[in-house]
């Protein structure tokens, strides 16, 4: 039976992964996720969710993303949330965690930076989250909502995917949909029961150990460790990518955003269509793997795609790459918390219309 709600999307996004059996959660607050392990603390020991056995409070980032992997180690569904300046703590361990294939999640609600920046929203962390913000070439499994409705659905998806291909994913919320609220009806969430006794560290009673380890020291041992491990990367990207396309047919200009951009943008594609322009909307749902192929098939129309991000210009690269040159790539975008009105981006597609 759905049940109709209304609440913030980070609220949305804590009840998502408790009706996902959510095992353990490890908080150090930061503005604005605040409100992630607020849910949680309040829920904990609710009969409603009884797999929900953990919730602690740690000093730090580091120590909250740690024990997420320490926890992980032993096949539970685990899971911290930060804001920027808490994610990029958190990069030692994501690298730890890619490198002994533990499958858990980080949610990532962004924020102004660099530095301290601002509890403002921005999408500066994209790089961070998309090209391995720590040491090594590794990937996250990155999932980007742009409405309440999303924030509640994703932990489902990001906690089978981490399972799936025993990898961390990461959800890249930002201010905007972490402190929206709307009315959403609660999508109906039926937990996965992962099979994780051939890894996971659970006591070797009866069978032999499971070495949860990233050093290798023979380089001959290493170097097929991270064969390995591409050779996972691009069986993801053949088989995991998601995105939305809104009228991108025959559309000959088509706006690429993500996250709560990408709203705005939808409104602006409704009005051009109106007034008899050829202009789509293409949004990445997952920003790695990254909907390369896509991109390139849009361009059989396209002549340009205009990107709209709330950063200086970075999932801006990934459009160019797709489009292999051919289409034009232009950029719009706001920093510090400012987004970016109808006008400003009607007036940057006009311009390049001229």
């Amino acid at each position: 039976m759905t049940e109709r709600v209304y609440m913030k999307g980070n609220e949305a996004l804590a009840y998502g992964a408790l009706k996902s059996k959510l095992n353990a959660y490890f908080a150090y607050p930061i503005t604005p996720s605040t409100e992630i392990p607020e849910t949680l603390a309040k829920e904990f020991g609710n009969k409603e969710y009884p797999d929900f056995k953990v919730f602690l409070q740690a000093a730090s980032e580091l120590e909250a993303v740690n024990m997420v992997l320490g926890a992980a180690a032993s096949g539970v569904r685990a899971m911290t949330a930060t804001s920027s300046p808490g994610f990029s703590l958190k990069q030692e361990a994501l690298s730890y965690a890619a490198g002994m294939e533990l499958p858990l999640l980080v949610v990532n609600v962004n924020r102004g930076g660099p530095g301290l920046g601002n509890i403002a929203p921005e999408q500066s962390d994209y790089f961070q989250m998309t090209k391995g913000g720590g040491h090594g070439g590794y990937h996250l499994i990155v999932l980007a909502p742009n409405s309440v409705q999303e924030m509640a659905s994703f932990p489902k998806i990001a906690f089978d995917l981490a399972f799936k291909y025993r990898n961390p994913a990461c959800i890249a919320g930002d201010a905007f949909t972490g402190q929206l609220k709307e009315d959403i009806i609660f999508p109906t969430i039926e937990p996965t029961d992962y099979d994780v006794s051939n890894w996971a560290a659970t006591g070797a009673k009866g069978r032999g150990p499971h070495i949860l380890n990233s050093m290798n020291l023979d380089p001959e041992v290493h170097a097929k460790h991270v064969t390995h491990l591409d050779e996972k990367y691009k069986t993801i990207e053949r088989n995991e990518v998601r995105y939305e396309t809104y009228l991108t047919d025959d559309a000959e200009i088509v706006i690429a955003a993500f996250g709560i951009t990408s709203r705005i943008c939808k409104s602006i594609v409704n009005k051009f269509r109106h007034e008899g322009a050829k202009i789509g909307l293409f949004r990445p749902i997952t920003l790695w793997p990254f909907p390369y192929e896509e991109v390139r098939k849009l361009t059989k129309h396209a002549k340009r795609f205009l990107v709209v991000e709330l950063n200086t210009g970075q999932m801006v690269e990934d459009i160019r790459l797709g489009s292999e040159g051919r289409a034009g790539v232009d950029f719009f975008g706001r920093v510090g918390g400012l987004l970016p009105t109808e006008r400003e981006i009607e007036d940057k597609i006009a311009e390049e219309a001229n």
